[in-house]
């Protein structure tokens, strides 16, 4: 895969060599030249200019990449290098980072982003995570804010327990993605027997959220066993 990251801070180094660990082909674009240290990044391409601006994209051959993540500082560039990223070159998955909480409603299809990772939200949710049984927690938004990952744990005394996974009766367009139990990743078939102090991670449309939440700890009995 092809990536290339505007912004070469702490952050957007820090994407780049996990890219790169991972046998993808990255280019970093910095404006600022003392931001500019190949030697921390050496196996990837360097590009020293303004990543807003029309000229140095198109010399870039921004249209040969499959990917690229606005992680810049700034919520402004980070936008507006995402819709041109979008409308320009076609590419076909934008990610962008959001500083400012304030600022996340931008970023949206509108503006050409695919998604949208706010630190501070991302930390607040995992904090919530650890701590939370019962409620719904949203960890990410996806595909342009129509569906989000989020978890919920399972009450230690939840009535779903010893229940097979297909007694579920889940929302419309909700899906279960995996069970964390223990120190186990479990990709989840119908037969498996859910477990208090389980973690369930779905992707669920923004608008079944409420009812998926509603079905699982409100009424844990409204699916009777196989």
């Amino acid at each position: 895969m092809k990536v290339v990251i505007a912004g070469a801070g702490a952050v957007g180094r820090s994407i780049a060599q996990e890219l790169l660990r991972g046998g993808h082909v990255v280019a970093l674009i910095e404006r600022h030249l003392e931001n500019i240290e190949e030697s921390s990044v050496p196996s990837a391409t360097w590009v020293h200019g303004d990543a807003c601006e029309l000229d140095l994209l198109e010399q870039a051959q921004l249209q040969d990449y499959e990917v690229v993540i606005a992680a810049t500082g700034d919520d402004k560039a980070n936008l507006v290098f995402s819709l041109l990223s979008k409308t320009e070159f076609g590419v076909r998955r934008v990610v962008a980072r959001v500083n400012d909480p304030r600022n996340e409603w931008l970023f949206d299809n509108a503006w050409g982003v695919d998604v949208a990772v706010s630190t501070p939200r991302l930390l607040a949710s995992l904090a919530e995570e650890a701590v939370s049984v019962g409620d719904l927690v949203r960890l990410m938004t996806l595909r342009q804010g129509q569906a989000n990952l989020v978890e919920i744990t399972l009450p230690t005394d939840t009535a779903l327990a010893g229940r097979a996974v297909s007694t579920l009766v889940l929302p419309r367009d909700v899906a279960l993605v995996t069970i964390l139990r223990g120190g186990r990743v479990i990709v989840p078939q119908p037969d498996d027997p859910l477990e208090g102090e389980d973690e369930l991670l779905f992707v669920a449309a923004v608008e079944a959220e409420e009812e998926l939440r509603h079905s699982l700890v409100t009424e844990p009995s409204a699916a009777p066993p196989a």
